[in-house]
């Protein structure tokens, strides 16, 4: 067991690689804020992204952002941010000498750390591949980028963290990978700013025309297509509501998310002829998303059992937890894993329409015992998933790294 105290990792320089496009991507938040969370304990943290039209503010609460121009093209876009940074990365970390940089395996921006790994020892930094998320089984080019990426880790690079413990044992098993060599940190939520107390629930209600309706919400990536919402179970859900309609009058469902998604939903919509019962707002800031949350009776995160999904540790059902919301969601290992056996989760056996209307209805007739359920989710956020415990982890790992045990 190494301790602490053999090498001092307070003041380090820690530097992210991500095609992260920060003016449209809706997947940014645990970059940054774990990053924010490593500035909080000390730490130098840099950020390096893309901005398609709108140029992000240069600084965003301790962490430096580096972000370069580029209009998004599917595909292109990401080559040419690789080619860039393949050579213009070796001069700047020469000059910056950053003691840990960590990357991401589903865009071809991993490749441009190759030549930064023929630095002389003494300048190079630290390379870790950081996993979230494992690639579509049908997605063959993100699975052969992953793939690639897996297998130049452990030859070339000094590490590799993985969002939850079954994950990690799922992709250590399948790359041959000592798992003792590899870090966990999860997903988390921020305390401050998913902080129920900070909004006037009846108020926002009355805003958004809701005071007399039972809302359940969603927020997150809908999908571009039926197929797509299907995986994520957005169809499910949108069905559930039709079949209660009649049972539950007030009843709502109210989608925050991208507006681009919306077109399918909207035939769905008028399909079912629920056009008074779902409401479907356009994403907004990471920073108002808790107003939203603030507004409803109860949550919804209804990720069916597949590969994509049963090994995570989604971040929304996190935030949902910490504005003390009951949540429903589907029985797959990531949801119990966080949730447990607590009240505050209402667990639907799978991702089928009648299901789901069957958790709606039983939260539906408990609504006076909803808001005392939630209050236990806040507890499991802060006792393991606030940014600052999870920020702990990644540190310790990065520990281990630097002892020479981080290496598969």
């Amino acid at each position: 067991m190494i301790g602490k105290k053999s090498i001092d990792l307070r003041g380090k320089k820690i530097c992210w690689i991500s095609f992260l496009i920060l003016d449209m991507a809706l997947h940014k938040t645990s970059q940054i804020e774990i990053l924010r969370s490593l500035a909080k304990r000390g730490h130098e943290t840099s950020l390096f992204a893309v901005y398609s039209k709108e140029r992000p503010q240069s600084n965003m609460k301790d962490v430096h952002l580096i972000t370069i121009p580029l209009r998004y093209i599917p595909c292109l876009s990401s080559l040419m941010y690789t080619i860039f940074l393949f050579v213009y990365l070796p001069f700047q970390f020469m000059h910056s000498k950053p003691d840990f940089v960590i990357v991401e395996p589903h865009d071809p921006t991993f490749l441009s750390l190759l030549p930064t790994v023929l630095l002389p020892k003494s300048k190079r930094p630290k390379i870790i591949m950081d996993i979230r998320t494992t690639p579509l089984v049908t997605g063959y080019i993100k699975t052969l980028l992953f793939k690639t990426a897996i297998r130049i880790t452990k030859k070339l690079f000094d590490g590799m963290t993985i969002i939850t413990p079954m994950m990690r044992n799922e992709i250590c098993d399948e790359f041959h990978i000592d798992p003792k060599t590899v870090g966990v940190w999860t997903s988390g939520a921020s305390t401050a700013i998913f902080n129920p107390e900070n909004y006037d629930r009846v108020a926002l209600r009355k805003k958004h025309g809701l005071h007399n309706k039972f809302v359940i919400f969603y927020h997150g990536a809908i999908g571009q297509s039926f197929a797509q919402g299907r995986a994520r179970g957005i169809f499910a859900s949108i069905k559930s509501i039709e079949i209660l309609k009649d049972k539950c009058p007030d009843l709502v469902l109210f989608l925050l998310g991208d507006s681009r998604s919306y077109h399918w939903i909207k035939e769905l919509i008028e399909e079912c002829g629920i056009q008074d019962k779902v409401i479907l707002h356009d994403k907004v800031n990471y920073e108002d998303v808790p107003q939203y949350i603030a507004l409803c009776d109860c949550a919804l995160v209804p990720l069916p059992d597949l590969s994509l999904w049963r090994n995570q540790c989604p971040l929304k059902l996190l935030e949902y937890l910490t504005m003390k919301k009951t949540v429903i969601v589907t029985d797959i290992p990531a949801n119990r894993e966080i949730v447990g056996d607590k009240k505050c989760g209402i667990y639907v056996s799978s991702c089928d329409p009648i299901e789901i209307a069957k958790a709606i209805e039983f939260a539906y007739n408990n609504k006076e015992k909803l808001k005392d359920w939630g209050k236990l989710g806040r507890t499991i956020v802060i006792q393991k998933y606030s940014w600052d415990k999870v920020a702990e982890n990644l540190e310790e790992y990065l520990l281990r790294v630097s002892t020479g045990l981080g290496k598969g």
